[in-house]
């Protein structure tokens, strides 16, 4: 087993940033902007207006697993808890009992091999939903689509899924504002690939540490236990993604919850033996340190929670680190803060000598399941 040791240097060494990225995690996290960008203009070609036709469904369920699941939940903060139907992610190989032919059912894989989404993509057709698949073109959710007779939007895949989920949200929300749901015009994507053309900017490998706002959550996350609380459904999604993120590029374990349900049951930690820092132990920086993602938009009882849950983590010496969304719509306020998370998880792996891109255990599990 290899002696993967925290060295903060590592993340300034351009040779060994290169070398220890083969799978190039850090060029995929900054292509998020063409990404976005590339899938809008796929969505448009692939007609989702003609589901709108319809009219608009009982609910629409999004089905996926990994990034593709957080794309679902993505576009139900994005549309809000005002919007006029249900959006529910299903991450499983079943559909919940009550969908059927009143409801939009939306395949999302990157490869289009995801068996549980094949799975539920299938019962869909059985049950007569409609049916929109997001996957690589002439996969297998691609087949199934094209059976049914239903829509399809193609990925574009040349990295890990879990850097391919712009390419697999841009379309839902395509899909959303044909429905009505939110507003989605060209300008707002334009305008959130412009904010994270900027972050990649910031973010960039040769910009050191001490300005570099992925470099610098790093350095915070490293060497604790992160405990990742969202402030709203919008910044929950970003805490969900950011621990994703770090146990898959990072292989590093993490807690995400949102406020107010985190302050119900997670702040008890902060009295727990991980909490308690001793200076002279030899793990003493491997400690619980909460992680808070604010949005621009929450409820009030919810900011006085927030700010209360702080200072009872600080009085018990348990280190806070706030970090606040920005931008001019729901969006771009999650897709700045997604991108400074996806930058941090890559530089700790790099930090702590990891090769972000592989996940032997996944890959273990799937051939194990299929012997």
């Amino acid at each position: 087993m290899p002696d993967h040791h925290w060295d903060p240097d590592r993340l300034d060494d351009q040779a060994h940033l290169a070398a220890g990225d083969p799978g190039g995690m850090l060029p995929a996290v900054a292509s998020s902007a063409a990404q976005i960008r590339v899938a809008h203009r796929a969505a448009v070609a692939a007609g989702l207006g003609a589901l709108a036709r319809y009219g608009r469904p009982r609910a629409l369920v999004v089905v996926g697993m990994g990034g593709a699941g957080i794309a679902g939940d993505l576009l139900a903060a994005v549309c809000g808890q005002g919007a006029p139907l249900p959006i529910v992610t299903v991450r499983d190989y079943r559909l919940p009992g009550w969908v059927g032919a009143a409801d939009l059912v939306v395949a999302v894989s990157s490869s289009g091999r995801s068996e549980e989404t094949l799975a539920a993509a299938a019962e869909a057709v059985r049950r007569g939903c409609h049916l929109l698949a997001v996957a690589a073109a002439d996969s297998p959710l691609h087949a199934v689509a094209a059976q049914a007779g239903a829509p399809f939007v193609p990925v574009h895949v040349d990295a890990p899924s879990r850097a391919t989920m712009w390419g697999l949200t841009v379309p839902l929300l395509v899909l959303a504002g044909e429905l009505g749901l939110v507003r989605a015009g060209e300008e707002v994507f334009e305008g959130t690939a412009k904010r994270l053309e900027d972050i990649a900017h910031r973010c960039r490998p040769s910009s050191e540490s001490f300005i570099n706002p992925g470099k610098m959550l790093a350095l915070d996350l490293a060497e604790t236990v992160p405990m990742i609380w969202g402030s709203s459904p919008l910044t929950a999604v970003v805490a969900h993604r950011l621990a994703d993120q770090l146990h898959k590029n990072a292989k590093y374990p993490a807690i995400w919850g949102q406020i107010p349900e985190a302050t119900h049951n997670q702040v008890v930690a902060f009295d727990g033996p991980l909490a308690t820092r001793d200076l002279f132990a030899e793990d003493a920086g491997r400690s619980l340190r909460l992680f808070v993602l604010r949005d621009t938009e929450e409820h009030p009882q919810v900011a006085r929670r927030r700010e209360a849950s702080v200072r009872v983590a600080e009085e018990r010496d348990v280190r806070v680190t706030e970090l606040v969304a920005e931008g001019e719509g729901p969006l771009e306020r999650v897709a700045g803060l997604i991108a400074h998370a996806d930058y941090a998880s890559v530089y700790l792996a790099l930090g702590y000598g990891i090769d972000p891109g592989p996940v032997p255990p996944v890959t273990e599990l799937k051939a194990r399941i299929t012997q």
